[in-house]
């Protein structure tokens, strides 16, 4: 991933855990900032009720001596996948808390967000990555099924996002048809002019 100033929007949905928790743990310690999104959509290889028991077996665990000191196993996915990225940075070092401080995560596409560019990881992307004939499952429905309350709520806001990016998109096509159509009309009147332009260097 190109270093860039401002921080970089990706889409999780389709991608790998682990691979996909690499790829950012390495992005933030080399200085720049990530803005993870749709962590809900994230893909886990496996078959679903083993990874479901080995979840389910892992919130179980405390600390015997004093409880409260942890260890503390996060339901929500944005957690889930923020304390994967943790896990794979020193973060207990000044660098290491740096580089955590670069990272957000998000369920869904919150605004502002839902209007600017997103990127992938063809790297970690499960389509793939993964054999086609292997067991995988979402992030999503495992969160659900260990406690996590706002699986039906991102669902929503989802399919309204969607609704919203569609009719944007038919706008914007609608637009730029008009737009070509408008500079088809006047073509003729504006070729001295074009050629005029053209040796100055403007296309």
């Amino acid at each position: 991933m190109l270093f860039s100033k401002k921080p970089v929007i990706l889409d999780a949905r389709g991608h790998l855990l682990g691979r996909l928790a690499a790829t950012v743990a390495k992005t933030l310690l080399q200085g720049q900032k990530v803005i993870v999104v749709r962590c809900e959509g994230i893909n886990i290889s496996g078959k679903y009720h083993r990874q479901k028991n080995r979840y389910l077996g892992l919130i179980k665990k405390r600390c015997n001596v004093k409880p409260s000191r942890g260890p503390f196993h996060f339901r929500a996915p944005r957690k889930i996948f923020y304390r994967c990225v943790r896990g794979m940075i020193p973060h207990r070092t000044v660098r290491g808390k740096e580089a955590m401080s670069r990272l957000t995560v998000y369920e869904g596409i919150p605004a502002p967000y839902d209007k600017k560019k997103r990127v992938i990881i063809p790297s970690a992307l499960r389509v793939i990555r993964l054999n086609p004939i292997r067991k995988y499952c979402e992030l999503k429905r495992i969160s659900h099924e260990i406690g996590w309350k706002y699986r039906h709520v991102i669902d929503t806001m989802e399919e309204r996002r969607k609704i919203r990016s569609s009719q944007y998109f038919s706008e914007k096509k609608r637009d730029a048809k008009l737009k070509a159509q408008a500079r088809k009309n006047v073509a003729s009147k504006t070729a001295e002019f074009d050629k005029i332009l053209a040796s100055h260097g403007f296309n």
